[in-house]
């Protein structure tokens, strides 16, 4: 008898396509964090209305030119804009019509702000007692912090996560949001958790995350040290304790190993670098004995590394079975043919901006085409469009465009 999931796939059945097809999804948000949520939403299908101040839109417009930067269309690929004047009566109202019918919120201001233009969780839930409405700010809506303005680097900063990545004796800021990302990663588990109680309760929920909740508890993993040992850990302390390494090769180009804890990679790691009588040397004896030695390890290894190039090193690593591979930067991520075999890099293309390449879903679902992303919008692109869908009539999309409602 056959795997029932190929069984399925075989005769058609249950290949429902985009598993959030039919998901509406209302943004109140700018900059990383609620927009990345609700592109991940996007990505597998959900109709996600991003609403945007009508004149300058979501500040990353403006981080380019036309308004439609990369970094803007990096976390807004596959949604609709709707330009909205939300200091309007009329624009509010706008706004809670379109919670009325939706199935998620997602905004990202400071704690009050929302509640102050009406559009609070409190004011929608009472509408639409279904809405899954996500909340995210800089610090949480309580705590001595609540008010401070919250930024990535600031969210790396305080949680630990800067600590673990920098050196603290002269720190350097990341060369990516990493504390923004991750909360739009925590703030989406917490939706699709929140809509499957949704399937058995009937009923919506309020969902909070900030930066410094969601990158305080990515760093779970250093944190239980901590909690256990008494001590803090520093960026040394899981690279000894992983046995992970990083080493220049004799033409610059920069690697990584990674030995873990399986003795067959300390084992191949000597004969790929033709030093098997290293096994006998008592301070690399075994793993408890290499995290003491680590430094005089690195030592050892990384002037036998810079003798030949990098492509030697991880030619005789991978023959050895070594966990290893080249520190890349962005040109060599996309030539990589194991990257390539991935098919990430997607062409969209925009009927007035043209084509563009952005990155799809970083999960592939059986019966979803994943590679089917939508183009980041314009501003205000689909305003009109939106509105006809809530019942306003042309007369009337017409009085808020004069009274500059949109």
């Amino acid at each position: 008898m056959g795997h029932p999931d190929r069984a399925v796939k075989a005769s058609g059945e249950g290949a429902a396509g985009a598993p959030l097809a039919g998901l509406r999804v209302v943004e109140l948000a700018s900059y990383v964090t609620g927009p990345y949520a609700a592109a991940l939403l996007a990505d597998m299908g959900a109709d996600v209305v991003k609403v945007e101040e009508r004149t300058q839109g979501d500040p990353f417009r403006g981080w380019g030119t036309g308004g439609y930067s990369p970094t803007f269309r990096s976390v807004n690929r596959g949604k609709r804009s709707l330009g909205l004047d939300l200091r309007t009566e009329a624009g509010r109202g706008v706004a809670l019509a379109l919670a009325d019918r939706a199935d998620v919120l997602v905004e990202n201001h400071r704690p009050g702000v929302v509640d102050r233009l009406g559009l609070g969780y409190d004011a929608v839930a009472a509408r639409n007692p279904r809405i899954v409405y996500c909340s995210i700010s800089g610090f949480g809506s309580t705590g001595p912090y609540r008010d401070r303005p919250g930024y990535d680097t600031v969210g790396q900063a305080m949680s630990g996560l800067l600590g673990l990545l920098t050196d603290l004796d002269t720190p350097r800021p990341m060369g990516i949001s990493l504390s923004d990302h991750i909360t739009g990663v925590f703030a989406c588990y917490g939706i699709l958790a929140a809509l499957v109680g949704r399937g058995s309760t009937g009923a919506g929920r309020l969902i909070e995350t900030s930066l410094l909740q969601a990158t305080t508890a990515f760093v779970a993993e250093n944190a239980a040290r901590y909690f256990d040992e008494d001590e803090v850990p520093t960026r040394a302390t899981r690279a000894r304790i992983a046995q992970a390494y990083a080493f220049v090769a004799g033409d610059g180009g920069p690697f990584v190993v990674h030995l873990s804890s399986p003795p067959k990679f300390w084992a191949g790691l000597t004969a790929a670098v033709e030093r098997p009588n290293l096994r006998d040397d008592p301070r690399f004896v075994d793993r408890a004995a290499r995290v003491r030695h680590y430094d005089e390890l690195v030592a050892i290894l990384d002037a036998i590394f810079r003798t030949a190039p990098r492509a030697t090193w991880l030619a005789r690593l991978d023959a050895n079975d070594v966990p290893a591979g080249p520190i890349n930067r962005l040109d060599e991520v996309f030539a990589d043919p194991g990257v390539r075999a991935l098919d990430l890099v997607q062409t969209v293309t925009h009927p007035t901006a043209g084509a563009m390449r952005l990155l799809g879903s970083a999960v592939t679902l059986a019966g979803h085409d994943e590679g089917r992303i939508g183009p980041p919008p314009l501003l205000g692109e689909h305003t009109e469009a939106i509105l006809r869908e809530l019942g306003y009539s042309d007369e009337a999309i017409g009085q808020m465009q004069t009274a500059e409602v949109t």
